[in-house]
């Protein structure tokens, strides 16, 4: 099985981010553009084949294209991110995924954000948030119910995302912040909760059977281990700066 990983440059206007449950701090672009590209170092590293949008310089959330799509076996959503700063963002992510996916676009006034959506198997969790409203919610399953899909929206708390507070670590299995998401919410999945000191450990990305980790979160990926997984790490914290954190920065799919 091949994987490919669409991602996209750091803009140079990345400290005029949207943020939300964070203060702004000043940002090191050439330290953010360095870890961006060891992650996408990693990816390859991992078994994807990369493929770069174009850059967007004057779009300073552009390297968290996951918010732009979501990407299924079957087709892909293009979204309509909820910051309206964000939505010159998604044309060039479309194009780049046409070849690949049958495209289905959200419309107004539905709002989605792709770091709200967690696909675990033929089930996809979304966060309600201030990113994604009940409407986006609707198209969201009107779109996928013809693929067997089912989608459960999710209440969460203190963070941005539903992905900053939970990821799939495989097939069967959550990692999660119990201060920011509720983990009954995920039955009946195996639920392994973050370290209680590391509360956003909990964004991992996942290629096929192995994780990519930001390598902050010691507690959580030595447990991550303990239970068998294959943990690469990175160092992520000026792009964590940005309110941004691992799945934010590709768009991961079977080719």
């Amino acid at each position: 099985m091949s994987w490919l990983a669409l991602t996209r440059a750091v803009s140079p206007t990345l400290a005029d981010c949207e943020l939300t449950h964070l203060d702004r701090t000043p940002i090191d672009i050439a330290r953010a553009l360095e870890q961006h590209a060891q992650y996408e170092a990693a990816l390859v590293a991992l078994g994807c084949t990369l493929q770069q949008v174009a850059p967007a310089p004057d779009c300073p959330d552009a390297v968290f294209i996951e918010d732009t799509a979501i990407v299924l076996d079957e087709i892909a959503i293009i979204t309509r991110p909820g910051a309206v700063s964000r939505r010159a963002e998604i044309e060039p992510v479309a194009a780049a995924l046409a070849p690949y996916r049958p495209l289905h676009r959200i419309e107004a006034p539905g709002t989605i954000d792709g770091g709200d959506v967690m696909v675990v198997g033929r089930r996809i969790y979304v966060g309600r948030t201030l990113r994604t409203n009940d409407d986006g919610i609707a198209q969201l399953r009107g779109a996928v119910a013809p693929y067997g899909y089912t989608v459960v929206p999710v209440e969460i708390t203190g963070c941005l995302h539903l992905k900053s507070a939970v990821t799939a670590l495989d097939d069967h299995t959550v990692l999660c912040t119990a201060r920011r998401v509720d983990p009954a919410a995920f039955a009946p999945l195996d639920v392994a909760l973050v370290a209680d000191d590391e509360p956003n450990a909990a964004n991992v990305v996942r290629v096929g059977d192995r994780l990519l980790a930001a390598e902050a979160f010691v507690r959580t990926n030595a447990m991550l281990r303990q239970r068998g997984y294959s943990v690469a790490t990175v160092p992520a914290d000026e792009l964590a700066k940005a309110e941004g954190a691992l799945t934010c920065c590709s768009l991961i799919f079977r080719g």
